[in-house]
């Protein structure tokens, strides 16, 4: 990231944690909030594969606003897996605004999508608060959703933040996950706890919360295993590491993180279900976003469950994971500005 936007991010990040802002690097501007999300536009710009990108640029350019533009819109939001049930009310709610004489061209109807589209996504608390002693967020998810790379990067954005992290491996079942969770933490420079594969998760979590208190650790971030929501053994075994964090330490876990993959579609929708069934998921993350011009499925989360998006991954890199911006991912996909296309 360049121009200034890597301290944007940092930015962010202290905001979303209610956490002293960094001071800009003196050779550089101050970054402003739209530079935040470019690379996000710039990698949607370039996936030609997603037909929401031009069946979109189509609407914007139409002079009137017709049925068929309504259905053509419809059809759009559906293929950007926003869901059956968002969409009809985003449509029912756009369709008033063109009867009160609102929207009266495709590029009106594009800017009130998007304005349609951040109001829903913009939560009115959308900071994760930590507390005075260590804060612990307990992260989950399915398999290959992109969990380990979360929490090191999660990890590395708070060590620069000047926060103390301590990482707990507890996806013992995997055989590479806890040699993969130890080389994000080396990356980051955080102390990680872990026991070897087939340990107990619920011991390993423990372990973390009680590490975390003895080093005056500000954060603790705990691993889970991957799962898929319909393995209900898992299912009880997530509820149990819950439990035993709380053991470890009262209130704890403070925050449960559900990351979801963005190129799930609607089972994004079935995993946020089921996973709050499980653990009281107070926040989502939407990973691999990079090059992906969907990811609609966090209005459909949201209009069924009210879960917010916290954080977003756009990129490999381990300064690619930046707090989520309704008005900016809304404009990343849906503004007329930018043809549908970012």
């Amino acid at each position: 990231m360049t121009d200034g936007s890597a301290e944007g991010a940092l930015g962010a990040f202290a905001e979303l944690f209610g956490l002293a802002a960094p001071e800009p690097e003196e050779d550089r501007p101050e970054p402003s909030r739209r530079g935040l999300f470019r690379r996000l536009r710039e990698s949607i710009a370039s996936s030609q594969s997603q037909a929401i990108s031009p069946q979109l640029a189509g609407i914007y350019q139409s002079k009137m606003v017709t049925d068929e533009l309504w259905d053509d819109l419809e059809e759009a939001l559906i293929m950007a897996d926003c869901g059956m049930a968002a969409t009809t009310d985003i449509v029912d709610a756009l369709r008033e605004q063109a009867a009160e004489g609102r929207i009266t061209s495709g590029e009106s109807l594009g800017n009130a999508l998007t304005a349609e589209i951040t109001r829903r996504l913009a939560p009115e608390s959308p900071r994760i608060a930590l507390g005075d002693g260590p804060t612990v967020i307990l992260v989950v998810g399915v398999n290959g959703s992109g969990k380990t790379t979360t929490i090191g990067k999660l990890a590395n954005r708070l060590t620069e933040l000047g926060q103390k992290v301590v990482i707990g491996a507890g996806d013992t079942f995997r055989a590479a996950a806890v040699e993969q969770l130890s080389v994000w933490a080396d990356r980051a420079g955080v102390d990680i706890v872990k026991q070897g594969q087939g340990a107990d998760p619920g011991a390993v979590a423990f372990d973390a919360v009680a590490a975390g208190q003895a080093r005056g650790a500000d954060v603790v971030i705990i691993d889970t295993a991957g799962r898929l929501q319909t393995q209900h053994n898992l299912m009880e075994e997530l509820r149990k590491v819950h439990g035993v964090t709380g053991k470890a330490m009262d209130g704890a876990p403070h925050h449960v993180l559900l990351v979801i993959d963005s190129t799930t579609g609607q089972n994004g929708l079935s995993q946020a279900q089921l996973f709050s069934e499980a653990v009281p998921v107070s926040g989502l993350v939407l990973t691999k976003f990079d090059g992906v011009a969907r990811g609609g499925i966090v209005l459909a989360i949201e209009r069924e469950l009210g879960i917010p998006v916290t954080l977003m991954g756009v990129g490999e890199g381990i300064d690619d994971l930046q707090p989520f911006d309704a008005q900016a991912f809304a404009e990343a996909i849906f503004s007329p500005a930018s043809g549908g296309n970012a």
